[in-house]
């Protein structure tokens, strides 16, 4: 029945539809289950081509054993403040998961971006995080630095509790697209240059030319985008005289700064 746990018998039908070549989409059908459901399954469990569903069935046994032994009785499917089941908040994390990683985060920084982004306060602890995915402090330290090196999380001090709590707010994607639009900004600079020392009317100066146009061009697109699309959805920050804020000119300079000379 879907939103159950999947069955050692499910896990053989998704073995043999990713050995029948058949998609996630296609597999879910056929077990009447979201095909969120066997996305998360299969690439948790190592991914299409190592996907074993006997391993699958043990890895899922030692979760819940996990989980039994490590979480308060009296914590197991409480309702949070909004009437839901930490159950369901943990599939959600998990289901999150596996979709960063696919797009090439870590696996212990997707984890965390993830639980972050299905706290409603938005931000935690060290010590939060530790509890809530059960690794190391080492382990939450190198994500957190890897997740603020890309610009995804902020650090706030906690004065309550003499701590810091990492912060994921309305601007971090935004913020990752500048920061990504900088990037190839630099290497499309970079490219111009090489073209001129390899001079421009060689096939190595006319491809660096190509890669300089295109990166500074959809670069520019992108940051425009950006802007645009933050201005109408990111929550207005309401000035001290009860009207939003004017939308801050420095947003601007990413796009000045891609701009080709």
């Amino acid at each position: 029945m879907p939103g159950d746990r999947l069955t050692q018998q499910d896990r053989r039908k998704i073995a043999d539809g990713l050995a029948d070549g058949l998609t996630y989409a296609e597999i879910a059908r056929r077990l009447k289950r979201p095909t969120s459901t066997v996305t998360r399954e299969v690439m948790r469990n190592g991914g299409p081509g190592a996907y074993r569903a006997d391993q699958a069935q043990s890895a899922a046994d030692r979760r819940v054993h996990r989980r039994r032994t490590t979480t308060p009785a009296g914590a197991r499917g409480d309702a949070d403040a909004y009437g839901r089941d930490q159950q369901t908040v943990r599939e959600v994390a998990d289901q999150l998961t596996v979709l960063l990683v696919q797009a090439g985060i870590p696996q212990m920084m997707a984890k965390v971006l993830a639980a972050l982004y299905t706290t409603d306060s938005g931000s935690l602890t060290s010590a939060e995080l530790v509890q809530r995915l059960q690794v190391s402090p080492a382990s939450i330290s190198k994500a957190v630095g890897y997740l603020e090196a890309q610009e995804l999380i902020r650090r706030e001090r906690d004065p309550r509790r003499r701590a810091e709590r990492y912060v994921i707010d309305d601007n971090v994607w935004y913020q990752a697209m500048v920061a990504s639009a900088r990037a190839n900004a630099l290497l499309a600079d970079t490219a111009r240059q090489s073209a001129r020392t390899l001079g421009p009317t060689t096939p190595a100066g006319v491809r660096l030319e190509n890669m300089s146009q295109f990166l500074t061009r959809v670069g520019d697109d992108l940051v425009r985008s950006a802007v645009h699309w933050r201005q109408i959805y990111a929550t207005p920050q309401t000035s001290e005289h009860g009207k939003p804020d004017a939308v801050d000119p420095d947003l601007l300079g990413p796009i000045r700064g891609l701009q080709t000379p």
